[in-house]
């Protein structure tokens, strides 16, 4: 290592490369995914590296890591795993904000140790959308928190984040170009960065739990924009349709017994009736012939209180936990519409006791709005015109069966894939099975993670279509793009180059932390412009040289590197930052008001910890 090197033609070509592709991801004259592209291409076309090895990116650890992850993720939601998390997690917290946000964030951020970040925000955002809406708690005070432990907790596994995934990519790159007698360096184990995942991940707990929490803008009115998953505020104010799901078991000496639902519904202050079960049988939207009997058990919708005088009256017993109706009422499987009834509807002149919506399509009809006046009662027999805007309750895949005729065109965002609740437990048992394998070094890492998706394929927990859709092909692009990039950087010995100049700028008596700050802060620096894909790709394998340049110990250089790329708590160039800054209404001083200081705590951690696992 201490023979000067010469800048060569190579050398001079990959360094162009690389400034051309932080130019590009700096200004975004072309998306990120294609500059990749381009690289790669110009790394072939200029025979920096060989034709064999120019693809392999495609084929390598990180890439199929990468890809399994996302299915699996995939698999968690659309069992709806998700969304009873939310309630559980609405239980733990009983409401509170300081509960909630610590609980929700302490979750999320645990997750995102197995899954990619960016796939663990997509499954929260409707969760903190949904706890929003139940609680009033605004978005700005969840997404922070919530997205700074995703970011946190990735570093508790070597699958949580793409910079991770590259790593033992690049580690691998850099064995083909040791300088004679430096030692083969090891890929790093599946939980081999868990002591320091586990100490950021409480660090950012506790930050928002005490500082941080002071700098959390409250959200403005109207600021919060409308998502799907705040549904139920918004019918609650323009309808008057709040409150809860609650269950009602009918007792033998309950006026109800014997009488259909139709005749229970007209009651006076009855609630919403939205599902029954008799016997074996749960269904949502029963028929309003249907009789009520000894243990039938009512899904209804309205506030405590009124559910509770109704119980009361008509002498049934009142149970606030799902039992029966959990998977039915799951709110990725079913919920509240709104439709407007177009002019050419055959639904036009005809009542909903004509339609029976209930028995043909399952569809429960909570009110009409009609020239801006809102009608809950009596609307069985009130005939439809066009332009009225239909409020409904139902099982989101009835719904858009109903929809096909265009008799209603349903204006609320719904999920239009389908939901297996049914499969939920065999998706947990298979996402755990892989994640244990991975752990056990039984199998390579990859082969494991792809082992869980397939399982999950094959079971019909997701099928090759929705697995395929999954996937977010720009980030599989630009990992395998840009890892022959890394590549390039050390067999031409540009990344050497770059080490050399870098100890005579600093000095040969530079102590070994200065270095490492500085690298890391370099590498945090790059992510805030490149992002974390091209910050690692660019700085993993100049830490290795500086670090064998340095006498240090090259493994710990590498995984401060990798580490620092995922530091980013400022920049759009987070994709979880990208992904949380809409919804909350984030602006630019709130980003750095609360992230500058947790970077800086970030930065320390990381410095201390792969001190103190890697000591000479």
């Amino acid at each position: 290592m201490g023979t000067d090197l010469v800048l060569t033609r190579d050398m001079m070509l990959v360094l162009g490369i690389v400034s051309f592709t932080m130019v590009m991801f700096m200004f975004e004259r072309i998306r990120s995914d294609a500059t990749a592209l381009v690289v790669l291409v110009a790394l072939g076309v200029t025979g920096l590296v060989p034709a064999a090895q120019l693809f392999s990116g495609f084929s390598g650890n990180a890439v199929i890591s990468i890809i399994a992850t996302m299915i699996l993720g995939a698999g968690l939601d659309h069992t709806g795993a998700l969304n009873r998390l939310a309630a559980w997690l609405m239980r733990r917290s009983q409401g509170l904000e300081d509960r909630l946000v610590l609980w929700t964030s302490a979750v999320a951020g645990v997750m995102s140790g197995f899954m990619q970040n960016p796939s663990v925000t997509a499954l929260f955002l409707p969760v903190a959308s949904r706890l929003s809406a139940r609680t009033g708690i605004t978005l700005s005070r969840l997404l922070l928190p919530l997205g700074a432990a995703i970011v946190m907790g990735d570093g508790l596994t070597m699958v949580g984040n793409s910079p991770l995934l590259m790593l033992n990519d690049l580690i691998q790159s850099a064995n083909r170009n040791l300088p004679s007698g430096a030692a083969t360096l090891t890929p790093f184990p599946m939980f081999r960065p868990l002591p320091i995942g586990i100490v950021l991940l409480i660090a950012g707990l506790l930050y928002f739990r005490y500082p941080g929490r002071k700098w959390l803008r409250d959200g403005e009115v109207g600021e919060d924009p409308v998502t799907p998953g705040r549904t139920e505020s918004y019918f609650a104010q323009a309808y008057g349709i709040g409150g809860d799901v609650f269950e009602l078991t009918v007792a033998a000496d309950s006026p109800l017994v014997g009488m259909t639902v139709g005749d229970a519904e007209a009651e006076a202050n009855a609630p919403f009736f939205l599902a029954l079960q008799t016997g074996a049988e749960a269904r949502l939207s029963p028929p309003a012939d249907q009789r009520l009997w000894v243990g039938s058990v009512i899904g209804v919708l309205g506030t405590r209180d009124a559910v509770q005088a109704y119980a009361n009256q008509y002498r049934l017993k009142l149970s606030a936990r799902l039992i029966a109706f959990a998977d039915l009422f799951d709110p990725s499987r079913a919920g509240i519409s709104e439709a407007v009834v177009p002019p050419t509807s055959q639904f036009i002149g005809r009542a909903q006791a004509e339609l029976r919506l209930r028995k043909r399509f399952g569809i429960s009809l909570l009110a009409i709005n009609r020239d801006k006046k809102v009608y809950r009662d009596d609307i069985r027999q009130m005939p439809l015109r066009s332009g009225d805007m239909l409020v409904f309750h139902s099982i989101w895949s009835d719904l858009a069966q109903a929809g096909i005729n265009r008799d209603f065109v349903v204006v609320t965002d719904y999920p239009k894939q389908e939901q297996r609740p049914q499969k939920r437990r065999m998706a947990l048992v298979f996402f755990m099975l892989a994640m244990l394998l991975a752990l056990s070094n039984l199998l390579p890492v990859p082969i494991a993670l792809m082992a869980g998706a397939a399982a999950m394929i094959v079971t019909g927990v997701i099928n090759m279509d929705e697995a395929y859709g999954s996937v977010n092909w720009k980030t599989v692009f630009l990992v395998a793009c840009l890892i022959p990039l890394g590549y390039a950087m050390d067999s031409t010995g540009a990344a050497n180059w770059v080490a050399q100049r870098a100890l005579e700028w600093t000095g040969d008596a530079t102590p070994i932390w200065v270095l490492q700050l500085t690298l890391a802060t370099l590498t945090v620096l790059f992510s805030l412009v490149i992002g974390n894909v091209g910050a690692t790709v660019v700085m993993v394998p100049m830490s290795i040289n500086i670090a064998l340049a340095a006498g240090a110990n090259p493994m710990g250089f590498a995984l401060l590197a990798a580490l620092s790329a995922s530091n980013n708590f400022l920049s759009h160039s987070n994709p979880v930052v990208s992904m949380i800054a809409g919804p909350a209404g984030y602006r630019p001083r709130d980003l750095w008001r609360t992230g500058a200081p947790l970077t800086l705590l970030y930065l320390l951690i990381t410095l201390v910890a792969v001190n103190l696992m890697f000591r000479h």
